[in-house]
């Protein structure tokens, strides 16, 4: 039974009624199979989408298959209430909020039901993702649905659909409307039928099986008759989206139904299934930059280019450049663009790369002839193209949070207007932008379709602010018209342009667009208040002037986000990266359990309701941010793969120091959180510890005691000292380059000290004197990850007065546990605050291979295999390394070793701290291993190498018992001075226990 903790919402429509929540979710509960959330948790996480816009839902359903999504339209029907569906719920006009049931297809309902290669036709559900869609049919002639938003990775079909999404190469394929045949729809009445090109004879056929079918299409035909002349009046520009696409409804274009209601938004219908049109993507590309010397100029320069036909043809500004590298992003890119203020971003396509390429010159070619030839680039390699398109595609979050500047926001981020026009609409836009004084504003889009993007720095919560936000968006929508423009070139109306239909169409238009709902929808049930009847654009705002979240004290200092924790809260943009379902680290709990409240977004979302304190009313005690933040492993991946760098492992651990301040904790934050002490008191008799755990019986309760998984296998504490082995023995080396001061961690002393043994052996053949802290130092990660951080502070303070003298001396601090080393190079600032010791820690903290690379260039050992051949390796990143510290070095450096390494596309293992070794997470912490890590090991050979610098990814690879032990980068290394050959067995290069005889060689 759903849990329901809400007032009773009135909704706006033709007919006002009173919806009973209890009521409606109690027969939802009985009718579905799927999940229902009418908890005040799940209305919070879907209370907004990307767009400035916020209405709390009266419920969520997540259905299992397309029975549950018919059974949740009746019983709505039966109570009253407005439904909206949903998918990737990325939209910018305010499409995907309202108060109605959400119906949330994105995690289950989303199959392929039917693929015909020779006719190039597909049949899915609404919650695909379009890369997943894309993946499964271009292995078929390179077949894929052609239209290709910046958010390909997650937007689903269904989203694509209701928006008619266009992207950057509906320049070669037409918007979604041109490549949908039919749909498959629901209406709130409960017609179900499949719509699409209705020919004469097909028609006859509908009217005479009678029924609301028949009546549907006859007002739909009687409709479009009475107002052809209207309707082929429309605007003529590629990308009208703004409105509904009544002109599908003429003779000419085949009374298409379907294609008349792709860009409806959910205001008409509930779309059960699409059957698609695939296009064979070209098989090989060319790219060609193009720079000029501003925007505006580029703009003008469109219809020089779109005669060549490229394939995609994009624009942007240098403020975008600028706003990317302040950020540092995508630095591998930005050196490519050649000289200018603004680009033209040209692809062509062709069946070869001489053919892809024969295009480009012909362009380039012809540019030069002219009187203004812009600066050119051509690009005929997939990396460097791939490259370029990160930069693009990162356009909308890379401007949202810019360091040192006021927020921007989407509002008038998608007009467009003819090709030819779009010069002088953008002259004429920069002028209104400085008007107003968002001069900062980066401009950048579609250009060969006359598309245009920005986000603008609204001032979006004083009375003023909100005034002048809404004034500049009359005045854009004004200037868009004249240019014979449509207020939306792919993101749909919305409550954003909704209200402003009437400037572009006239009442009298818009009276037919009302008219067209009703066919579909009379009691306006249907995702009201959207696209027409529309909510004013500037009600209902996410922030708006009375927005006033608490600012509660905090551990710590968010310095990039003011000091704030609310404006922290609110950093997420709503952009959806942290949906993808592979590539890259972020989010893997999502990626596993495909749930909105296990992404990173979906978390963002619950904190900033928390600190609103009207949804979510509980502060740091509220149980449903709690759950939703529990599966969250503090990989901390979004700190780099989000594009507007959410740092939810921070945020986590913030929220668990306030919500167990002064309560219970779990038991594994008091067994693992106090790793350091425990390993400490372990060494005193090691042996007998690691019996008294691993014994039948005896090693179950213990682990039950310490709240840890009893199918964990305990790593085994170390049978010697390694800090006694290291100021027994006699240094080596030269010492020539200096000394360095080798960082103790408690992962790699206590659990693994071969690794810190051969990092010893490394840096002092290298021509370093290796130092260590004279006194028990620490860097609290293990009190910070589980929010203990009124110790984690202590801990590092005190940590910092030991390093002290190496620090003002200018002493490179060398860490080996990934984890650990990213806590000196971010936390320390983030939790201290302003500490000249703790920036020099930050600045003067190298992982081994940087400290190589940088001050021992020369230092090339070299592996060596028993056949000679170059040893191979894959190497698993840890999930830190990849967010705080770069991996570029690492793989620099088992390049110089002569290391062949494939390095994962793997994300984080799972076992993340603490995360994996609990019984509650033991399911979601395989699964993350599964995805990738754990079959990529069991598949390779055994004379490769597995490389795991993370003491949690070596031991989820060995507990999981894949068959493989993984080594750290410094036993290689170690093994390479050795000259010993690479063998099976990694074994055979590893630095066993201090005191071996390894370790005196």
């Amino acid at each position: 039974m759903a849990t329901v903790e809400l007032p009773t919402p009135t909704v706006r429509g033709t007919r006002e009624r009173a919806v009973d929540p209890a009521a409606l979710a109690a027969t939802l509960s009985r009718r579905v199979a799927g999940e229902v959330r009418f908890d005040r948790g799940s209305r919070a996480l879907y209370a907004t989408d990307g767009s400035n816009y916020r209405q709390v839902p009266i419920g969520v359903v997540v259905p299992r298959d397309l029975d549950d999504v018919v059974a949740t339209v009746e019983a709505c029907r039966q109570h009253g209430a407005p439904v909206l569906s949903r998918g990737g719920g990325t939209s910018l006009a305010g499409e995907c909020c309202n108060v109605a049931v959400i119906i949330d297809f994105s995690k289950y309902v989303n199959q392929i039901e039917a693929f015909d290669p020779v006719a190039r036709r597909v049949i899915v559900q609404p919650g695909i993702v379009l890369d997943d869609l894309n993946a499964f049919t271009s292995r078929h002639g390179n077949l894929i649905f052609g239209p290709k938003p910046a958010t390909h990775s997650h937007c689903t079909i269904g989203g694509m659909i209701g928006n008619d999404s266009c992207g950057s190469t509906a320049q070669w394929s037409g918007t979604t409307a041109a490549n949908v045949r039919r749909l498959e729809i629901l209406t709130y009445d409960g017609t179900r039928m499949w719509v699409g090109p209705t020919s004469d004879d097909e028609y006859d056929r509908i009217l005479a099986a009678g029924g609301q079918q028949a009546e549907i299409h006859r007002r739909l035909r009687e409709l479009r008759d009475r107002n052809a002349a209207v309707l082929r009046g429309f605007p003529e520009l590629p990308r009208r989206i703004s409105g509904y696409n009544l002109p599908a409804l003429l003779p000419e274009y085949g009374f298409n139904v379907a294609q008349a209601l792709v860009g409806s938004e959910s205001t008409c219908v509930t779309i059960l299934r699409a059957e698609l049109t695939l296009l064979p993507e070209p098989s090989e590309k060319a790219m060609v930059l193009l720079g000029y010397p501003d925007i505006v100029t580029a703009a003008h320069a469109v219809p020089e280019v779109i005669p060549h036909q490229p394939f995609v043809l994009e624009g942007l500004d240098d403020k975008l450049i600028s706003y990317e590298s302040r950020k540092h992003m995508h630095p591998e890119a930005l050196h490519l663009l050649p000289e200018g203020g603004a680009w033209l971003l040209v692809q062509f396509g062709g069946t070869t790369l001489d053919e892809a390429r024969r295009k480009a010159d012909d362009l380039v070619g012809e540019l030069r002839r002219g009187q203004r030839p812009p600066t050119v680039k051509v690009f005929d390699d997939p990396l460097h193209e791939q490259q370029i398109w990160h930069v693009r595609e990162s356009a909308l979050a890379a401007t949202a949070r810019v360091p040192e500047m006021a927020d921007t926001w989407p509002g008038w981020e998608d007009s467009a207007v003819p090709p030819e026009r779009l010069g002088d609409y953008l002259h004429d836009f920069v002028t209104l932008l400085d008007e107003f004084g968002y001069g900062d504003a980066s401009l950048y889009g579609h250009f060969g379709n006359g598309c245009l993007h920005t986000s603008i720095p609204f001032d979006m919560i004083t009375v003023d602010g909100v005034a002048r936000f809404r004034a500049f968006v009359e005045r854009a929508a004004d200037l868009c018209v004249a240019n014979g423009g449509s207020l939306s070139g792919e993101h749909g109306d919305g409550q954003a342009r909704g209200e402003l239909l009437t400037k572009m169409y006239g009442p009298d238009v818009v009276r037919l667009f009302e008219e067209f709902k009703a066919i579909f929808d009379p009691d306006n049930r249907m995702n009201p208040g959207k696209v027409v009847h529309a909510n004013p654009l500037d009600g209902q705002l996410r922030l708006g002037p009375d927005y006033a979240p608490a600012e509660p004290s905090t551990y710590f200092q968010y310095p990039a986000d003011q000091n704030s924790f609310a404006r922290a809260a609110n950093r997420c943009v709503g952009v959806g990266r942290c949906r993808r379902h592979g590539g890259g680290v972020m989010c893997p709990s999502y990626m596993v359990t495909g749930d909105e409240q296990h992404s990173t977004r979906g978390r963002a979302r619950l904190l900033f309701e928390m600190v609103r304190g009207e949804t979510v009313t509980g502060g740091w005690h509220d149980q449903a941010v709690a759950d939703a933040l529990d599966l969250c492993l503090a990989c901390k991946g979004c700190k780099r793969d989000c594009p507007v760098n959410v740092d939810m492992a921070t945020y986590k651990a913030e929220f668990l120091a306030h919500h167990y301040a002064g309560r219970i904790r779990p038991r594994d934050h008091y067994s693992l959180g106090w790793l350091p002490v425990l390993a400490r008191l372990a060494l005193l008799a090691p042996g007998a510890v690691n019996s008294l755990v691993r014994a039948p019986g005896i090693g179950t309760l213990a682990k039950n005691l310490a709240g840890v998984d009893p199918r964990r296998e305990m790593p085994a504490f170390a049978a010697a000292s390694f800090k006694r082995w290291f100021q027994r023995r006699v240094p080596q080396g030269t010492g020539t380059r200096g000394p360095v001061l080798l960082w103790p961690d408690t992962f790699t002393t206590y659990l693994s000290p071969g690794i810190a043994a051969a990092a010893v052996g490394v840096l002092e053949t290298a021509g370093f004197r290796v130092l260590m802290p004279r006194r028990q130092v620490c860097c609290g990660l293990t009190w910070i990850s589980t929010g203990q951080l009124g110790i984690a502070r202590r801990v590092l303070r005190r940590t910092l007065d030991v390093l002290a003298p190496y620090l003002r001396a200018g002493m490179p601090i060398v860490g080996l546990e990934p984890s650990c080393t990213g806590v000196f190079r971010s936390d320390v600032h983030d939790l201290l605050g302003h500490d000249l010791d703790g920036e020099r820690l930050a600045a003067q903290t190298r992982t081994l291979a940087e400290l190589l690379l940088e001050r021992a260039p020369d230092f090339t050992p070299r592996l060596s295999t028993a056949s000679g051949q170059r040893p191979k390796a894959i190497v698993q990143t840890h999930c830190h390394q990849h967010a705080v510290l770069g991996f570029d070095a690492d793989t620099t450096l088992m390049e110089r070793i002569g290391l062949d390494a494939d390095v994962l596309d793997s994300g984080c293992c799972g076992l993340a701290g603490n995360f994996g070794m609990t019984s509650e997470h033991r399911e979601v912490s395989l699964a993350c291993a599964e995805r990738v890590l754990l079959p990529a090991v069991r598949a390779t050979d055994p004379a490769t190498l597995v490389i795991a610098d993370g003491f949690s990814c070596r031991t989820q690879i060995e507990d999981a018992r894949a068959g493989r032990r993984p080594v750290h980068l410094a036993e290689i290394v170690n093994g390479a001075i050795r000259g010993m050959p690479v063998g099976a067995y990694p074994e055979q290069v590893l630095v066993r226990r201090p005191g071996g005889p390894r370790d005196r060689q």
